[in-house]
């Protein structure tokens, strides 16, 4: 049985498509087995991917860019979509129904800075009326390290992917009151990437049609389900959070549609860049995303 070594940039719910591959047998129907990793700090996932230690990764069409800025070619080929809006959330201390993105200028934000969530994150703000350089940001080197924090009750307001600001919200530690996702709108966030030649293999082939199933499966299926077939990949959340953030995600349409990457969320992608000021120029579609095997 072939092997695929499959790494991320960030684990959380998010990913669950990517996740379900290994956790619901997915890729052993198509005579594929999967292990799955997390990018180390101060690691690249293209490399990692270009140079062949990973077979598959998760990232996004943004991550191409950067060599495109260079002149160079994409030294990966982004080849399926796997969430169709920002997955992040804000959480704040105490539960507000009418929350303002202005209201982030009250108190300190733990947000996660740099790259794409960043620059989504000021894009939604900007949509929203709020420049984030407004906001008395407050910068944590991982994850872990913001939950940590918040937990011993630092910042006024929090934002990450799901399911770390429904696990705090189960612990009455937050109450989250805002998605990015909801005020950037759908955009090409995650895809997978893989090394270009792989693309013409028969492996290929086989890992995109367990692919397709599994995002189906997770789009659709009942979220309570998910979450107990995927309980060994998050350990340290409740199944209720992550049910919860699941639930959520299927609501707002994260994974529906097709697995292609569409070009009209690549170039809401382009336009968040852009809005940064962290591309020069708006990247051809063509030279970056190829169809799923």
């Amino acid at each position: 049985m072939t092997e695929i070594k499959i790494m991320v940039c960030r684990h959380s719910v998010f990913y669950s498509p990517v996740i379900a591959l290994i956790a619901k047998g997915f890729l052993e129907k198509e005579g594929l087995s999967g292990t799955y990793q997390v990018l180390p700090a101060g690691s690249s996932i293209t490399e990692e991917v270009a140079s062949g230690r990973m077979g598959v990764g998760q990232a996004a069409v943004s991550l191409s860019w950067p060599d495109l800025e260079k002149a160079q070619n994409p030294s990966v080929a982004q080849f399926a979509q796997i969430n169709t809006f920002d997955g992040f959330f804000i959480a704040a201390r105490e539960p507000d129904s009418n929350f303002t993105w202005d209201k982030l200028k009250s108190g300190k934000f733990m947000y996660v800075h740099g790259g794409q969530p960043e620059a989504m994150l000021r894009y939604g703000a900007s949509k929203r009326g709020l420049d984030l350089d407004e906001v008395q940001g407050i910068n944590k080197s991982s994850t872990q390290d913001m939950m940590d924090s918040w937990r011993k009750l630092e910042g006024d307001f929090f934002h990450e992917q799901g399911s770390y600001p429904q696990q705090l919200e189960h612990e009455k530690y937050a109450h989250i009151v805002a998605s990015v996702g909801d005020a950037v709108g759908p955009v090409a966030f995650s895809s997978l990437i893989c090394r270009w030649e792989w693309l013409e293999t028969d492996e290929a082939k086989r890992f995109s049609n367990a692919y397709r199933t599994s995002r189906e499966w997770v789009n659709t299926s009942d979220p309570e389900e998910i979450a107990r077939a995927e309980a060994s990949f998050f350990s340290d959340h409740s199944a209720e959070a992550v049910a919860q953030a699941i639930r959520t995600y299927q609501q707002m349409g994260t994974w529906s549609g097709d697995v292609a990457i569409p070009k009209n969320l690549y170039e809401n992608a382009l336009n968040v860049f852009q809005h940064s000021k962290l591309i020069s120029q708006r990247h051809p579609y063509e030279k970056v995303v190829v169809p799923p095997p």
